[in-house]
């Protein structure tokens, strides 16, 4: 994955194209930071769940900037936020839709055996574990919750 990343830059330099460039750079530095703080916590590098987590981070901060800028009327800003969130995510793994998602956490809920509301995090964390990078986590929540209430 990291290798992936410094062709990506490589390639992007060679054709000249200066925003793609630049935002490559940032999620290079992103993930740098993140070795750091690996190992500092005696981990050496960061994981590749980690850095799809790094990433998916990334593309959110984004989405919600393009919205604040495009609410303020600054159209030119945020199509810049909605240009460099485009560029990571060719990076992440495809992701699940709404109908693997609801799969994907009922297998969770029985893999784990969740009784209740109180047994949210041991699937949640499940759910990390298995479809890091893949599954938007603030919905798959939401529906572990739904789910959970009702059993």
């Amino acid at each position: 994955m990291r290798e992936g990343f410094s062709e990506a830059v490589k390639a992007a330099m060679r054709a000249g194209d200066k925003r793609r460039v630049s935002t490559l750079r940032l999620v290079q530095a992103a993930i740098k930071d993140k070795d750091i703080e690996a190992r500092g916590a005696g981990r050496g590098e960061a994981t590749t769940a980690e850095i799809l987590a790094l990433l998916q981070k990334m593309i959110k901060q984004r989405q919600e900037s393009a919205a604040i800028y495009a609410e303020a009327g600054r159209a030119e800003l945020a199509e810049q936020e909605t240009a460099e969130a485009a560029i990571i995510a060719e990076f992440q793994p495809r992701q699940l839709d709404e109908a693997e998602t609801r799969a994907a956490v009922v297998a969770a809920i029985a893999a784990t055996g969740a009784g209740g509301i109180k047994d949210m995090g041991k699937v949640v964390g499940a759910l990390r574990a298995e479809h890091a990078g893949s599954m938007d986590f603030a919905k798959a929540s939401a529906l572990v919750k739904e789910l959970l209430a009702k059993g």
